[in-house]
């Protein structure tokens, strides 16, 4: 009887263990940072992107949180002769579902907001005027996998899912507006986004 009690407690501890991270009432911090330059040969510079968006969430219910991201990005393009940045918002849900001790599924949905302008690239690589401002609208679900080394942090990997994205660009000059939407699924599975979250 005692090593069927002692076991029931070591069970139970485990099943713990295993939801501590996302029970209701968790913190979870995080985001991600990309950066990423090429060159043409030929080309006066290289064209550059980098971002960087920390996000927060927080647990609603066990292994439901909601969140968001805020943060910049930024993107030089010689070869279109553009230079975009905009500051990002990215209000986001995301459920987790227990696979073993250490391992969860997730899946996350998010509205990415952007703002920003957007710049001519002279033929130098040089920034100039300023052609216009920005808006993008988006909506992305992504699935990933988690792994908990511990209680207080999951490394994380994701790839592209089903996206929307609604973008408008207003001139400086005449006021205009010029607007694209794109629809897509990018399950790339050789470029998936590996990060790490801390859960407090």
């Amino acid at each position: 009887m005692k090593k069927l009690l002692l076991s029931l407690v070591a069970v139970a501890g485990l099943v713990y263990s295993a939801n501590a991270q996302t029970e209701k009432g968790k913190i979870i911090l995080g985001g991600n940072v990309g950066f990423n330059s090429t060159k043409v040969d030929g080309a006066p510079k290289a064209d550059i992107n980098f971002s960087v968006i920390p996000s927060v969430g927080y647990f609603v219910g066990n292994n439901f949180a909601i969140g968001t991201g805020v943060g910049y990005t930024y993107e030089k393009s010689v070869s279109d002769r553009t230079q975009n940045g905009a500051f990002e918002v990215a209000p986001f849900g995301r459920y987790y579902v227990n696979l073993t001790d250490q391992f969860k599924f997730f899946g996350q949905l998010s509205v990415p907001l952007a703002f920003g302008t957007q710049k001519a690239v002279d033929a130098n690589g040089d920034t100039g005027a300023k052609l216009g401002t920005t808006t993008s609208i988006g909506v992305n679900v992504a699935p990933g996998f988690a792994f908990f080394p511990t209680k207080r942090i999951g490394i994380e990997v994701s790839v592209n899912g089903l996206g929307y994205e609604n973008f408008q660009v207003k001139n400086e000059a005449t006021g205009a507006k010029v607007k694209s939407n794109s629809f897509g699924l990018e399950a790339n599975t050789f470029a998936p986004k590996l990060g790490v979250m801390f859960h407090f």
